[in-house]
């Protein structure tokens, strides 16, 4: 397959590298540095297994450089994803599709809105992967996985084409039979994380290890499953539980990237997280104190990263 990674980060890094090396034509979307190492040097991602190098088939700042391709895996931050979908018309083709892999719950809409359902899958993944230097990545832990389908959850041979596609080139992939629940369980876990582990300030293990701390994580949990039942997905009464246990399957050392670029000053996906979960539960009338609290705390940073505050002194 001829597949456009659009965003070569933590995510669109980790999955690109490996379905390059399976050697499938890859079209990497990148930009600055980060695009002239990959270049120059081909991309370097490590694992705590291997390293490995690959060099895609191109390596493109702009949609018009590449082409027309089968997929789009797009991998840009939750808060790019209108203006890549509006810049992806020379990667599409009579039969391309995107699978959005943000973090969140609304980009399969946003897709549609700008290139129509037909073109659009919904997708999510999960890996612990960051860029580390201009042209190399970094993954930690064991869980690295990707699952998509249509958002009407039909079968389809490009959903089985895309499935074989991921996991011959080694990437544990699925299709869930409702990948709605599937992103709203991964959400669920994700933002309630990301969102209190940017206030902290502390790594997995001293989320998960110090009890109030680990408290506030479910409760911030329990605020998403009554959200999204509101909202009519059907997510399991033990959402919870099972995300709380797989919290503490994953490496101690791993942060979320909400929390990383909260940290570093650099605009984050806080609005698509915990801002989120306190618009929407506003909408489906729940009430949401865990994350209007986090939100409350963070949007002075993030505002200050976007240039609508002065820093302070």
């Amino acid at each position: 397959m001829r597949i456009a990674v659009f965003g070569v980060g933590g995510v669109g890094g980790r999955f690109g590298a490996f379905l390059a090396r399976a050697g499938e034509e890859m079209v990497f979307l990148a930009r600055g540095s980060h695009l002239g190492a990959i270049r120059r040097d081909g991309l370097v991602l490590e694992t705590p297994e291997e390293e490995i190098r690959v060099r895609p088939a191109a390596a493109v700042e702009s949609p018009a450089e590449a082409g027309p391709v089968d997929a789009i895996l797009l991998c840009v931050k939750a808060w790019q994803v209108e203006q890549a979908a509006r810049s992806m018309g020379p990667l599409l083709g009579p039969e391309t599709y995107v699978v959005p892999l943000q973090n969140g719950v609304e980009a399969a809409d946003q897709l549609t809105t700008v290139l129509g359902r037909e073109r659009v899958m919904a997708g999510m993944c999960r890996t612990f992967s960051f860029v580390v230097a201009p042209g190399r990545i970094q993954s930690v832990g064991r869980v690295h996985t990707v699952d998509f389908g249509e958002l009407d959850a039909s079968p389809s041979e490009r959903a089985a084409e895309l499935l074989r596609t991921l996991r011959s080139a080694g990437i544990q992939a699925a299709i869930p039979p409702d990948v709605h629940v599937a992103l709203w369980q991964k959400f669920l876990m994700v933002v309630s994380i990301g969102g209190v582990g940017a206030v902290e300030q502390k790594p997995m293990g001293l989320l998960r290890s110090d009890p109030a701390i680990r408290a506030r994580v479910r409760g911030a949990m329990e605020e998403i499953l009554a959200v999204g039942r509101a909202r009519g997905v059907a997510l399991p009464e033990e959402s919870v539980e099972k995300a709380m246990a797989f919290i503490d399957t994953l490496a101690p050392e791993g942060t979320s990237s909400l929390q990383r670029d909260i940290a570093d000053g650099r605009p984050s996906e806080l609005e698509a997280w915990n801002g989120a979960v306190v618009r929407l539960g506003a909408e489906a009338g729940v009430e949401t104190p865990v994350h209007a609290a986090i939100y409350a705390r963070l949007l002075p940073l993030e505002r200050r990263a976007r240039g609508e505050l002065a820093s302070p002194g």
